[in-house]
């Protein structure tokens, strides 16, 4: 039956992990459905086969088998460069599917072990398992009672990574109101937004502004904005350059202050056509005792119909749905149909997940590769299950 069955594929690089030493980090695949069965190809190892490899797995919604331990992802393993042999992974360590709410979801709790004064702030967590382009949230922040970065709490950081322990934040704490976290400080704590971009362009902390004749924003995370989109600002007095905010207008009173967007130059840079030179600077080095109770320094996008939406062109995709753009990729497509790319998308992802489990029976074989492994994977949503 093939009248309301769906398919795609795809193609990822890994990241993170060993051949046969270590596992990689967990990949998140988010389509327009939740599928029932998903195959798995490393065509890396299928070219040149390596012990301890897995060219190939597969899962099934409505297939587990059961020894000591319940299964439900099947895999090929290279015993040896010339040796195939059969194997699964244990529930959830294999693929997976997931639903994302309408409401943000987090991860485990992980110690913070250190933050330094620096620009940008290097942070420490042991076997954090984050990749570059994965959003963070922390609590807890305080060294002491009168000492710490509390102002960091709270706020959505999208990541780069430094190694398996450490990774940077797009933010400035190499500042008076700072002071340096060490020794794994009670309470303080990061975890990971599982989902960040529920909704899009949605909104960002502004970590820092450059005045000009055209104005230069800075967020803590990625704020998919496109050339062309219309933003407003909601800077409170504490941070400087509130004569950005949309309201009030001292020209026009009743009119708000809307800015376009004419350049973006990364995941968490872009550029606006408003004229700043003669505006108060902006500051993040906000008093420690003023901290609880303050509000962020945001930018959001406003209006109805800011791009058109995504432009149908010769060799593009026929209906391309909106999309994000994270650290790292150049864009990745929301769930959405064909649609305008207006001030809010709404992007409740669904999809699998490839985890991190090793076979039962060799357990330095991985079922989401290495690091450098090219992935194909395919994934299906059946019009229905046919019993024998």
């Amino acid at each position: 039956m093939t009248e309301y069955s769906r398919m795609v594929k795809g193609y990822y690089t890994v990241t993170g992990g060993v051949l046969g030493v270590s596992a990689p980090n967990a990949k998140i695949i988010a389509l327009p459905f939740t599928p029932d069965f998903v195959e798995l190809r490393n065509l890396t190892q299928q070219a040149t086969p390596a012990t301890h490899s897995i060219p190939y797995a597969w899962w099934d919604a409505n297939v587990t088998v059961t020894s000591t331990t319940v299964r439900d992802t099947f895999v090929q393993v290279n015993s040896s460069a010339t040796a195939i042999t059969y194997d699964s992974v244990v529930v959830g360590g294999g693929i997976s599917t997931f639903t994302a709410g309408n409401i943000m979801q987090l991860g485990a709790r992980k110690q913070v072990v250190s933050i330094t004064k620096a620009n940008p702030a290097v942070v420490t967590v042991t076997a954090h398992g984050l990749s570059s382009g994965d959003v963070v949230v922390f609590q807890g922040l305080n060294q002491s009672a009168t000492t710490g970065m509390p102002l960091l709490e709270q706020i959505h950081f999208t990541v780069t990574v430094v190694d398996a322990n450490s990774f940077t934040i797009p933010w400035n704490t190499n500042q008076s109101e700072y002071t340096a976290l060490s020794g794994s400080p009670s309470g303080a704590y990061m975890r990971k937004v599982l989902y960040p971009y529920l909704y899009a362009p949605g909104q960002c902390v502004i970590s820092g502004i450059t005045l000009g004749t055209t104005t230069t924003i800075d967020t803590a995370s990625a704020h998919n904005f496109v050339v062309g989109q219309e933003v407003a600002f909601r800077i409170p007095n504490d941070f400087g350059t509130v004569e950005l905010n949309s309201l009030p207008n001292s020209t026009t009173p009743g009119s708000p202050i809307y800015g376009y967007v004419i350049a973006v130059t990364d995941y968490n840079t872009f550029v606006v056509n408003i004229n700043s030179s003669n505006y108060s600077a902006f500051t993040n080095n906000v008093a420690f005792n003023e901290v609880p109770g303050t509000s962020f320094p945001q930018v959001v996008a406003v209006g109805d119909v800011n791009t058109g939406g995504v432009q149908i062109s010769s060799g593009s995709v026929l209906y391309p749905p909106p999309y994000t753009v994270p650290i790292g990729t150049s864009r990745v497509n929301t769930i959405n149909g064909p649609a305008i790319q207006g001030s809010f998308i709404n992007n409740s992802q669904q999809g699998f997940i490839v985890g991190v489990g090793a076979s039962v029976n060799d357990t330095s074989s991985w079922v989401g590769g290495s690091a450098g492994d090219i992935m194909e994977f395919r994934a299906y949503l059946h019009d229905a299950t046919i019993p024998a």
